[in-house]
């Protein structure tokens, strides 16, 4: 054994034993002693080597997933890798090289990564979602939510580059124009395959109340918002030249009599439907703006408000007046119907366009502030209903049940219930992802590829190949595009698009329980024995459209009877972000720190210690404020303390020093609960005490040959493993014992000694401590205030004076008022 605490050497000795051991492989024949659980981390995206944040979140599931193995719990942790994507095309195209090359170097770069910081990841369950053996099931998938009528296609408005002459993802426009070139970005009308993901809307809503608790409540709010369940009315406005009416919803149908204008959204098929002839060269050349802006620009709330008149009016179906219809871009074509009503005195956003276009503001719900037609500020609230004919007098809620009785009365309207949820557009124009398996044929339409010819590969494309040319670079290689219908056998084409990554991420949970299983996609009854995951840990950046699409496919495949459940994660944990000196690390900004180096220089068990110490998990960690060499100094001590410990393996701790082994069961127990509830900072600290109680026991006590510091020692190596699991292995080994730590089991704190047998009272008179009192902890509030106003010091501190009031916290408190 080397005299001096050595983290490379020390990683270098068990590295090659843990491979052996392979402590972490999950057992799919027998259970654990306490059962199973599912461990699970969001998996990486192959962009490069391990970053700082990696460190941070899956140091957190690993404390997770070493607990419940140390409890006796049969642990699935697996690993796989997110690896489609744009980034690996990128590269691709200037490296001259397939994007497979780029991603497969990627993936085995943070594998050894992976294994040298000791996640307890169990190796045998490993996938790639670009790998044809999983991408199979994806496209086996997409087939049945096709045969079920999930998925569907439709024209829709994409990004759309005029130099690159390509698709772009809303990701892909930065500031309205092309990341890749900076040329402005524009509107085009294209034919995309979407998930029918608002069939669930409901039920992804209303599930979440089985939810509470587990996830975290920010997560939870963001989803409801995004799904955006409203109670309203549908709202029939007749059009000037139009035979049908303009149908549009409002969670406000009681402010009908203020609604002054009508407002359509400037791209949508309406607008151009409605536009008046003399008005068509001035709507022309509106709609060219308004495509280059990104639907985010277009509901700022902090753009000036532009729009155009289309020459005609609508008919205010309450009052019977006529008013202006107007294009805008601050209304979107495909929410709602595309077209609102505009009332401008109880909506910021019409009261800004009305003041900047000189339309009429009408009062109608009385709230006692000032007119927003001065004031600019639109009035809101549950006010009383004025200039409203029937509803003057009443309340919002009594008002909106009146006027829906009225609407549906005259026919010119209904209740109705509308989301801000849209379907789920999951075409992709690009290279690197799974190809969508349908084939278009003349004469049949849309035929499915058969699950026996699945999957369809992707054609052999690289470099200057993949590179933008107007279509996307699977249309742009004929020989693939070009195949025969497998209805009737007439010459056909492919689909080109390829599926979002987002479907690779949506069920790759459940393929972790069957990863090489070829005849299905998962294990139906592995599933079920696994599933759902007991523990999801990962970034809240993925807490909206990853999450959500998870649950949707989740209660598909529920309804299709492939699973028997309908949440796919139990529970939640949002790690925070690791920023420096005050912000995200960033190569434009300089202060990004490299995980390597940090390695290098301080060791894995320090750098994953510092993590966990910081503070609480779902919080940001500064580097620049931490300090992982103070932690490699612990460790240091933590691995001393092993060594000097010199009673024998097995020895019975029940004759050794009472006073340490009180606190090494308080610690276990406390750490217990606090491992239960994340607190995994606390427990690093509650360990960190024990260690120093330890050191003086062997310094100035008892000595290294007292069985209860042993006891402490083993304790200590146990609950290190979760944190530091080399230095904890080195200490379970120069304590005597075989490897490995991670399977010891987790130690049981013995309730008698978690007896005080006697607990330290606290006397104060005016809020000042006068006196500390040892009192045996059964004592009643009668009998500590006797011993309190006998002590020697509270005797005195009083000098004679009068006690005014005597207040009594049995065991440890009392408080004189003199």
């Amino acid at each position: 054994m080397s005299e001096t605490y050595d983290f490379a050497a020390i990683q270098d000795r068990w590295l090659p034993v843990w491979d052996d051991v392979n402590p972490f492989k999950a057992d799919d024949e027998k259970p654990g002693p306490r059962g199973r659980r599912y461990m699970l981390d969001m998996f990486p995206y192959p962009s490069g080597d391990l970053h700082m944040g990696h460190a941070e979140a899956y140091a957190f599931g690993d404390v997770v997933a070493r607990y419940w193995v140390q409890q006796g719990y049969d642990v699935m942790h697996p690993i796989g890798w997110d690896s489609f994507g744009l980034p690996a095309e990128n590269a691709a195209i200037r490296r001259g090289e397939h994007p497979a090359d780029w991603t497969y170097r990627n993936i085995d770069t943070q594998a050894a990564s992976f294994r040298r910081y000791a996640i307890s990841f169990d190796w045998s369950r490993r996938l790639h979602t670009s790998d044809p053996e999983y991408y199979r099931w994806t496209q086996w998938l997409f087939l049945r939510f096709y045969e079920r009528g999930l998925a569907y296609r439709k024209a829709s408005a994409v990004n759309w580059c005029p130099n690159d002459q390509t698709v772009l993802a809303n990701e892909q426009v930065v500031g309205g124009a092309c990341e890749r070139c900076g040329t402005p970005v524009t509107k085009k009308t294209l034919t995309q395959w979407y998930f029918k993901i608002t069939d669930y809307a409901d039920r992804l809503l209303d599930d979440m109340a089985a939810l509470e608790g587990s996830w975290p409540e920010r997560v939870l709010t963001m989803q409801r918002n995004w799904i955006g369940r409203s109670q309203g009315a549908h709202v029939d406005f007749e059009v000037d030249g139009r035979g049908e009416p303009v149908t549009v919803f409002t969670t406000r149908p009681d402010t009908l009599y203020g609604a002054t204008f009508f407002v359509v959204a400037a791209d949508s098929a309406l607008a151009d439907e409605l536009c008046a002839p003399e008005q068509r060269d001035a709507f022309n050349k509106y709609l060219d703006d308004v495509r280059r802006l990104t639907d985010i620009d277009r509901l700022s709330t902090e753009r000036e408000k532009t729009g155009v008149f289309l020459g005609r009016h609508a008919i205010n179906p309450v009052n019977g007046e006529r008013i202006p219809v107007w294009a805008a871009d601050y209304v979107l074509a495909d929410y709602g119907t595309g077209a609102i009503m505009a009332v401008p005195a109880h909506d910021q956003r019409d009261l800004d366009f009305a003041l900047k276009f000189g339309l009429p503001v009408q009062v109608v719900v009385e709230t006692g502030e000032p007119d927003p037609a001065s004031t600019g500020v639109a009035t809101g609230g549950d006010g009383v209903l004025v200039n409203s004919g029937p509803l003057d007098g009443l309340k919002k809620a009594d008002a909106i049940a009146r006027i829906v009785e009225i609407l549906e009365e005259r026919g010119t309207g209904k209740g109705a219930v509308n989301y801000r949820l849209r379907d789920w557009l999951l075409s992709r124009q690009r290279f690197w992802g799974a190809p969508i398996p349908i084939v278009h044929c003349d004469a049949c339409g849309e035929v499915p590829v058969p699950d026996d010819a699945l999957p369809v590969l992707l054609p052999d494309l690289r470099g200057a190949d993949l590179a933008p040319k107007g279509v996307s670079p699977l249309a742009a290689a004929s020989d693939w595009v070009s195949t025969t219908c497998p209805k009737c056998g007439g010459n056909a084409t492919r689909d080109t698009d390829t599926m979002d990554t987002f479907v690779d991420s949506s069920w790759y949970y459940l393929r972790y329980c069957s990863p090489h299983d070829d005849t299905q996609a998962f294990d139906v009854e592995k599933v079920k024995e696994w599933l759902p995951v007991d523990q999801y840990v990962g970034g809240v950046e993925h807490a909206i459209l990853h999450l959500l699409y998870s649950r949707f496919f989740t209660k598909v495949l529920h309804d299709m009877g492939l699973v028997d459940f309908t949440e796919p994660f139990k529970a939640l944990l949002n790690q925070g972000q690791v920023i420096n000196q005050g912000k995200a690390m960033s190569k434009s900004l300089g202060n990004g720190v490299d995980l390597g180096e940090q390695l290098q220089e301080f060791g894995v068990d320090a750098v994953r210690l510092t993590m966990v110490f910081a503070g609480p998990p779902e919080e940001d960690i500064d580097w620049a404020d931490m300090n992982p060499a103070a932690l490699g100094k612990f460790l240091a001590r933590v691995w001393r303390l092993a060594g000097d410990v010199v009673s024998a393996p097995g020895v019975d701790p029940s004759s050794g020093d009472v006073t340490l082994r009180r606190a090494t069961h308080h610690t276990l127990h406390e750490v217990t609960q606090l491992l239960d509830s994340f607190r995994f900072n606390v427990v690093v600290a509650r360990v960190m005490e024990l260690v120093n109680t330890a050191r003086k026991a062997i310094d100035s006590g008892p000595g290294g040959a007292d069985p209860a510091v042993r006891e402490a020692a083993e304790a200590v190596a146990v609950m290190l493993s979760l944190f530091a699991p080399y230095t904890a292995e080195e200490c379970w080994s120069r304590l005597g014992h075989e490897p490995t730590v991670a399977k010891a089991g987790w130690p049981t704190a013995d309730a008698a000694l978690l007896v005080e047998e006697s607990v330290t009272c606290v006397v104060q008179i005016n809020g000042k401590v006068r006196e500390r009192l040892e009192v045996p902890p059964s004592i009643d509030d009668a009998g500590l205030q006797e011993l309190a106003l006998a002590s020697s010091g509270v005797v005195r501190a009083l000098e004679g004076r009068e006690v005014r009031k005597v207040i009594v916290r049995a065991p440890k408190l009392v408080n004189l008022v003199v």
